[in-house]
C-alpha cells in the first residue's frame, strides 16, 4: 500500500539510504535536513532544506498527514567530534530541541507511526570497560551512565518519545544503532566514523607508510552495513514491537584488527601506529537476542564484504579529490 512518509535527517548518511529504499518500494517520501545529501541527489518526492530546531519549521512540515515518520536528525559525528568535550553543548541543545519539536508536532498531527533512531552510546560506561566482554543487552541501560553527552541526549529522547506514547498515544518505535557504515557516508572533515576514517587513511597512505590509530587499538566495536540497518529499521517500524531494541552486528572486532582488514583490502604494505586520541568506551558490540526473537532479523552482510564495498567507494573519493 502506498504510504506518505517523512524522513527527518534525509540529507545524512542513513537518511539518504533510507529515502532511496522507501522510494524503491513506491512510497511518497518527503525529506528534510539542513543540507542535501552530499554524494548523490535525493530521490525524495519533496526535499526541504529546513532547520528542525525551529518549531515553526516543524509545525509547517506536519500540516500534511504522514503514515510513517523516521526521525534520524541529530547533531552527531565520530569520536573526534563527540568525545573531545568541545561540542557537548551543541550536541545536547541541538538534538534535544529537534526531538522536542518533532514529538509535539507529530502528536498534534496524528502521525501514524514514528521511528526514533537512538544509539548504542546510551549504554553505561561501566558495562563497557572490558573490550572482550561488553554488555549491551537492552535492559542494561539502567542505572544510566553513558560515557558522552551524545549518549545522555539519546537516552533523554528515548524517554521523551516513550512519554508521548504513554500520554498522547503517539505510536513510536525506538532502535539503538550500533556503528552503521557503508558507501556515501561522511569520510573526511572530523565527523566521520571509524570505518570511514580508516578507509580514508589507508587510501591516502603511500606504499610502505603508516596508518595512525587513536589509542592502543585494542578497543572493540561491531559495525553494521547500511543495507542491513535500513532493512531492520523498516521492519521494526512496521512491526508491533515498540523497542527500544539494538540494531547492529554481533561481529566484534578490535580497531587494530579493523585497520588490518582495510590494509589487506587495499593491497598496500602499510604499518599501524597507535597514537593518543579520543577512543570512547573500551568495548561495545550489539546484543541481537531481542531483535532476533521479536523480528526474526539478522545482518546479512559480513564485515569483510561490507568494508570491501566501503573501501572501494572511499578510495574512489580520495582519488577524485586529489
Amino acid at each position: 500500500m502506498l504510504k506518505r512518509i517523512l524522513v527527518c535527517g534525509a540529507g545524512g548518511f542513513i537518511g539518504s539510504h533510507l529515502v532511496r529504499r522507501l522510494k524503491d518500494e513506491g512510497h511518497h517520501v518527503t525529506g528534510i535536513d539542513l543540507k542535501a545529501p552530499e554524494f548523490a541527489p535525493s530521490p525524495a518526492d519533496d526535499f526541504i532544506l529546513g532547520d528542525l530546531r525551529d518549531p515553526a519549521v516543524v509545525r509547517d512540515l506536519m500540516r500534511q498527514p504522514y503514515d510513517e515518520l523516521y526521525q534520524l536528525a541529530a547533531d552527531m559525528g565520530g569520536a573526534g567530534y563527540l568525545f573531545t568535550g568541545a561540542n557537548d553543548a551543541a550536541v545536547m541543545h541541538n538534538s534535544a530541541q529537534i526531538n522536542l519539536n518533532i514529538a509535539e508536532a507529530a502528536h498534534r498531527a496524528g502521525v501514524g507511526r514514528l521511528f526514533y533512531a537512538s544509539s548504542a552510546c546510551i549504554y553505561p560506561e561501566h558495562n563497557q570497560l572490558d573490550p572482550e566482554n561488553p554488555n549491551c543487552v537492552e535492559d542494561s541501560a539502567y542505572p544510566a551512565n553513558p560515557d558522552s553527552e551524545y549518549g545522555w541526549e539519546k537516552l533523554f529522547s528515548e524517554r521523551l518519545y516513550q512519554s508521548y506514547a504513554r500520554n498522547h498515544d503517539l505510536n513510536c518505535r525506538i532502535a539503538r544503532y550500533h556503528n552503521i557504515y557503508g558507501p556515501q557516508g561522511t569520510w573526511t572533515g572530523g565527523r566521520e566514523k571509524a570505518p570511514a576514517a580508516l578507509c580514508r587513511k589507508v587510501a591516502e597512505a603511500p606504499d610502505g607508510g603508516e596508518v595512525e590509530i587513536w589509542g592502543d587499538g585494542l578497543q572493540t566495536r561491531s559495525f553494521l552495513f547500511i543495507d542491513d540497518c535500513v532493512e531492520a529499521t523498516i521492519r521494526l517500524t512496521r512491526s508491533d514491537f515498540a523497542g527500544p531494541v539494538n540494531i547492529g552486528s554481533e561481529e566484534m572486532v578490535s580497531i587494530n584488527s579493523l585497520a588490518r582488514l582495510v590494509i589487506d583490502l587495499s593491497g598496500k604494505p602499510l604499518r599501524i601506529r597507535n597514537v593518543p586520541g579520543p577512543e570512547g568506551v573500551r568495548g561495545r558490540t550489539s546484543d541481537n537476542r531481542l531483535i532476533r526473537a521479536r523480528l526474526g532479523w539478522e545482518p546479512t552482510v559480513d564485515l569483510r564484504a561490507g568494508m570491501a564495498r566501503t573501501y572501494g567507494w572511499i578510495s574512489d573519493q580520495v582519488s577524485q579529490s586529489a
